[in-house]
């Protein structure tokens, strides 16, 4: 399989195998008009497999939404066909508009205008609470 390399760009490595398409979706990189790559089941020393994302543009990225994903992720920001930096990412203490309350009686399932926020209560297990109902989201 022969994938091009990006002369600038973005590539999210390191990505725990199995969450490259939520993380796609999350990112919401189907609405890029550019070529996005993803790569499943590579071969990796460290992880045994894993997944990588492409992204042959110089789009931001949310590094929350990474972070709540996949924590153990890097970016690799892609300049002139050289790698320019290499960003390890954490699990972000905020989430806003990233994930929906699914508490249909919280207040974000009534009033539109309220951004959906969710703290994160426990690092080691990973759990995000919505701000408003204390409801754990879903991983």
């Amino acid at each position: 399989m022969k994938v091009d390399a990006i002369h600038n760009g973005i590539v999210i490595d390191h990505i725990t195998a199995g969450l490259a398409f939520r993380l796609y979706n999350l990112l919401e990189l189907d609405k890029l008009d550019c070529p996005v790559a993803i790569i499943k089941n590579v071969n990796s020393a460290k992880m045994g497999k894993k997944d990588i994302i492409k992204i042959d543009s110089e789009h931001p990225i949310d590094f929350n939404v990474v972070g709540y994903v996949d924590p153990n992720a890097t970016i690799n920001v892609i300049k002139d066909g050289v790698l320019k930096e290499k960003l390890t990412i954490d699990m972000p203490l905020k989430l806003k508009n990233v994930i929906k309350c699914k508490n249909p009686r919280c207040i974000t399932s009534v009033e539109q205008e309220i951004e959906h926020v969710f703290l994160l209560t426990d690092k080691e297990e990973k759990v995000y609470r919505c701000l408003y109902c204390e409801t754990k989201a879903d991983n």
